[in-house]
């Protein structure tokens, strides 16, 4: 069965084709979920209310661009809605903070289950910034439009997460080059 085929039957409800959309997304939605969250809970919780959206607006879907960039545009807003709701984002108000540089680290020292565990640390409102600019790649106006925030409380917010990863990420390697 073709994806067009399995999305007109989720726009009946059909509970097969929603079984089948889950099976094929759910992996690459839980990753996306589990960048927004805190842990893996949060992260499930986030997958399954993102499905249940998905589901009930399926029919929203107009069939231009991809159902799978559809889709993660939903969890991604799933997932900013729920930390709206959980507490209101107390996001840094801009203030003159000096530009980071990227961070380096060597791979073989470094791996990504560390830099996850990193950037689930950060505080909501920088890991949602970094998330948002670094990671899916949205501009600092698509993320103030998306967090109802200025585009320099944007910058400066993504500028205080890459100094904090970059001090962990550095930390870290010490510690591995002393053991």
């Amino acid at each position: 069965m073709n994806l067009t085929t399995i999305i007109q039957q989720c726009c009946h409800q059909n509970i097969k084709a929603q079984a089948e959309v889950y099976q094929l997304y759910s992996a690459k939605l839980f990753a996306l979920c589990l960048k927004y969250s805190k842990n893996y809970e949060d992260a499930q919780d986030t997958l399954q209310d993102s499905f249940m959206v998905i589901f009930k607006k399926i029919k929203q879907y107009d069939h231009k661009g991809s159902f799978e960039g559809w889709m993660k545009r939903v969890a991604i807003n799933t997932a900013l809605q729920k930390y709206r709701q959980k507490s209101p984002l107390q996001l840094i108000k801009e203030e003159a903070i000096e530009e980071v540089e990227d961070v380096y680290y060597d791979e073989s020292e470094v791996n990504v289950d560390f830099l996850l565990s990193c950037i689930q640390e950060l505080p909501d409102r920088y890991r949602l910034v970094f998330n948002l600019y670094v990671l899916d790649k949205f501009s600092h106006k698509e993320i103030s439009e998306m967090l109802k925030i200025s585009e320099g409380t944007s910058k400066s917010n993504l500028s205080r997460a890459r100094l904090s990863l970059k001090q962990k990420i550095e930390a870290h390697q010490k510690v591995q080059k002393e053991a």
